[in-house]
């Protein structure tokens, strides 16, 4: 079954307001993620929204999907969403990258309701991921586990460990997404390190590989009914995003991994996102 077309326009106006919201918030702060945070904004809101089967209500149900932002940098994004779905009050948000707030700059998950595992160091994401899902099939759980991943990240050596085993235990209840912006905290991809043909390293590592607009929600929906039906082997869907979307001066730009936001930026980012300019 698609995506409804009522469906679509509900996702799309999320990731709009989420949009707007973190740019203010991080302008506001002075500090966190914005180029990872809006590059993923439509993948971490599709899931959320659409997929998981997850509930703030009994937020440690046996039975729930796995979420892992394993690009963590991105935990701005996450913590929106994580806010709307009723996890912890909108509120707490002002707190982000504060002294003794649940809310740190990387997704905590000793203090922060809903998330699943803390990242940080990259690579460890999708081996945790693996052992949640194997964990699922030797209980005899059906969940999903899905692990969002980012370029720098997959140059790790444990990432492909990881993808080997994958592969060797069948573990078609792992979804893995990488959020393919081509660009890294130092640079783009190919001035840090080249991965050539991604899809094609994934699939020799025994992977379903789906290759989609990560901008859309339509294909981001559509992609993973597409690995749940995949029996056998896990799948990676590569989602094809611009670091930085939505804001001109910072997509494709490495200095916006973690660059505070200054007075003037902050107005023309409002402007072009369709936001209201405050203070």
């Amino acid at each position: 079954m698609s995506l409804s077309a009522e469906r679509k326009q509900y996702l799309e106006d999320l990731c709009k307001r989420f949009r707007i919201e973190l740019v203010e918030l991080l302008y506001k702060i002075q500090t966190g993620h914005p180029g990872g945070s809006l590059s993923a904004t439509e993948i971490i809101t599709t899931l959320y929204f659409e997929i998981l089967n997850v509930d703030a209500k009994n937020a440690k149900c046996e039975d729930r999907d796995r979420f892992i932002l394993a690009k963590g940098h991105a935990a701005p994004m996450l913590y929106f969403v994580l806010a709307e779905k009723g996890f912890f009050p909108k509120e707490d948000l002002e707190t982000l990258r504060q002294l003794n707030s649940h809310l740190q700059g990387h997704p905590c998950a000793t203090k922060t309701r809903g998330v699943e595992l803390s990242t940080g160091p990259l690579g460890l994401g999708l081996p945790a991921g693996l052992g949640m899902a194997l964990g699922a099939k030797l209980n005899q759980k059906d969940f999903y586990t899905y692990v969002l991943l980012g370029d720098g990240e997959i140059q790790e050596g444990i990432v492909w460990e990881a993808a080997m085993s994958a592969a060797k235990f069948k573990a078609d209840n792992l979804i893995a997404i990488l959020d393919n912006n081509n660009v890294q905290l130092d640079g783009t991809v190919d001035e840090i390190m080249p991965m050539g043909d991604i899809g094609a390293k994934w699939k020799a590592f025994g992977w379903n590989v789906i290759h989609i607009d990560g901008h859309n929600v339509e294909e981001i929906y559509d992609a993973i009914q597409q690995a749940k039906a995949v029996k056998g082997m896990p799948t990676i869907i590569i989602a094809k995003t611009v670091k930085g979307k939505g804001v001109s001066f910072m997509e494709g730009k490495n200095v916006w991994h973690g660059k505070p936001i200054g007075d003037e930026d902050y107005k023309k980012a409002m402007v072009e996102l369709g936001g209201t300019i405050n203070g």
